[in-house]
């Protein structure tokens, strides 16, 4: 029992861990106060906005988490209903909460949420300072939080780059709501490309890992096509080969010098291996052939013409005195 209680505080408290870490990872971005030709919300309003990054390169949501303008959040004697009354939910039911590795999201300040899910109660006056926190969803645990200085119209106050701790005061060109700050309006690939890596190092390793990597699957593609042919020959040969008629002709010839053997050892060598009985039926059939007048007629002399027959292992022409 008192296992499986521990067993599970602690997959518990790696759980809450796991998420707290995750939720670290969500930063304030960039913060607009006085917008009068910037971003636009779905009802063609221009309001205050707050932008979030999720620096991390795993995907987090951040619905729950609560986002304020109100310092008094900061006194510690206050409960987690009184501190979260203060603050402003980020609600659910909306795809864009769901933020993957390095994304952005724009929230709308001087809202309420029946304007959308992205719009929130919180206040930022136009033209004056303001600070602005991030806390996590049980409403204790302060994610991030940035006090912004007061800002001319449709300037912005955002990190020099995503997550770095430097601020700086954009430009209204400069402004980038929902992108990474770092990058302009109007900078090309190739110059993010130069800023990004100004050595050309990170390219040069892609490129030769892209050759090495080709390189590497077509010495295996061949390597495997050269194997395969050379079997493919082996087994073009081998089906060339009468492997059983082969093996019944060796039988057969070594039965054949087997029996020869055994006459041999029993006659003796004058009869060349030949059994008596071969003598005798080419004798017999010699007889036959003179009784029928199949041989020519000479005086005192037996003439067997060749015959071919499975008896006839002799000459085309024996003659027997």
């Amino acid at each position: 029992m008192k296992r499986t209680v521990f067993l599970l505080c602690t997959l518990l408290a790696g759980t809450v861990l796991t998420f707290g870490q995750g939720a670290r990872n969500i930063k304030i971005n960039e913060v607009m106060t006085c917008n009068k030709s910037n971003l636009q919300d779905e009802y063609g309003r221009r309001n205050a906005w707050i932008e979030l990054a999720n620096t991390s390169f795993s995907t987090y949501d951040v619905r729950g988490m609560f986002i304020t303008t109100d310092r008094r959040v900061l006194d510690k004697n206050l409960t987690v209903a009184q501190r979260t009354a203060l603050m402003s939910s980020i609600p659910s039911g909306d795809n864009r909460t769901s933020m993957s590795a390095r994304e952005h999201v724009v929230f709308f300040l001087n809202g309420n949420k029946t304007q959308g899910t992205l719009h929130l109660q919180a206040k930022a006056e136009s033209g004056k300072p303001v600070w602005v926190a991030l806390y996590d969803g049980n409403g204790v645990d302060l994610i991030d939080s940035v006090s912004v200085p007061a800002l001319d119209a449709d300037r912005s106050y955002a990190r020099v780059r995503d997550g770095a701790d430097q601020w700086e005061v954009k430009s209204p060109g400069s402004v980038t709501p929902g992108i990474e700050n770092f990058v302009q309006a109007n900078e090309t690939k190739i110059a993010k490309l130069k800023r990004e890596d100004p050595h050309g190092i990170g390219i040069t390793v892609l490129s030769m890992g892209i050759v090495f990597f080709c390189l590497a699957l077509l010495y295996t593609f061949f390597r495997i096509l050269g194997i395969f042919m050379a079997h493919k020959q082996a087994l073009k040969k081998a089906g060339r080969i009468q492997p059983i008629k082969a093996a019944v002709k060796t039988g057969e010839k070594i039965v054949e010098t087997g029996h020869k053997t055994k006459v041999i050892l029993k006659d003796g060598l004058q009869t060349g291996g030949i059994d008596k009985e071969i003598y005798i039926a080419v004798i017999a059939m010699a007889l036959k052939q003179y009784e029928d007048d199949v041989h020519d007629i000479e005086s005192n002399i037996i003439t067997i013409k060749p015959h071919h027959t499975n008896w006839n292992i002799y000459p085309e022409e024996t003659i027997i005195p």
